[in-house]
């Protein structure tokens, strides 16, 4: 599974963006999609999943009611709409795909990553 992102940018405080990220290759067994950002000195976290069957969703708090994400599974696309951006949402921010390999005594996860693309709000 390759992974591309886009549409990261510099953005004032209380301005908006949406992230595009594109999945190619072996997509058809992916369970679940999502989000995740790394800031300089911290750790990646994640940031919303959604799932490819129901699309259920969730969010860390820091972004509940600020961000949402979506996915268009016939175009292999998943989307982060991000508004009322603030500059602690400053990251790299990484589309993760998910496939999961099922044995009789457990399952296995494979993540794939995309490149990332750099977020910066400024105040």
């Amino acid at each position: 599974v390759q992974l591309v992102e886009s549409g990261g940018g510099l953005v004032q405080t209380g301005g908006s963006l949406r992230l595009s990220c594109a999945a190619s290759g072996d997509t058809f067994t992916i369970s679940a999609m999502g989000w995740y950002r790394q800031a300089p000195g911290k750790q990646r976290e994640l940031v919303a999943t959604i799932t490819r069957g129901d699309g259920d969703t969730d969010y860390a708090d820091s972004v509940k009611g600020r961000f949402t994400i979506s996915r268009i599974n016939a175009e292999n696309t998943m989307y982060l709409q991000m508004n009322s951006l603030k500059p602690e949402d400053t990251a790299v921010y990484y589309c993760n795909a998910r496939k999961e390999r099922y044995y009789s005594d457990g399952v296995a996860l494979d993540d794939y990553w995309g490149q990332g693309t750099q977020v910066t709000v400024s105040s």
